[in-house]
């Protein structure tokens, strides 16, 4: 068995409850294979980069499990179904790697830090 990381992308205006069922759902269709749940991590409401089915905004949630490829297979067939699931992403995880994933935040920009220090000022 393997470890994988799966970020979902889910419709902004679902219900909590409809989340919490794609997510079960999920979850079921990896332990019914003998697999094992990890972790759940909501990651929240964020802008997309890029409209998607006229929509600006998503809803993230991370999922960490361990399971055969055929199961992943399955739960990425199961997705590609449900309408609700706007996008969907499954990575293996190497143990390796960096500890628990987390979302990231956006940089501050700081047009004054951009300057080098030998840099003449402009007038």
């Amino acid at each position: 068995m393997d470890n994988y990381d799966l970020l979902l992308l889910l419709d902004p205006e679902l219900a909590e409850e409809r989340q919490t069922a794609i997510v079960g759902g999920v979850r079921t269709l990896v332990e019914k294979s003998g697999g094992s749940f990890g972790s759940h991590d909501p990651w929240g409401r964020r802008k997309l980069a890029y409209p998607i089915d006229k929509k600006d905004d998503g809803v993230y949630h991370l999922l960490s499990f361990s399971a055969d490829a055929e199961t992943l297979d399955e739960v990425s067939r199961v997705l590609k179904i449900d309408d609700d699931v706007m996008r969907h992403l499954a990575t293996r995880r190497i143990e390796s790697g960096p500890g628990r994933p987390m979302a990231a935040t956006a940089p501050i920009r700081d047009d004054d830090a951009s300057r080098t220090a030998d840099a003449p000022e402009e007038e």
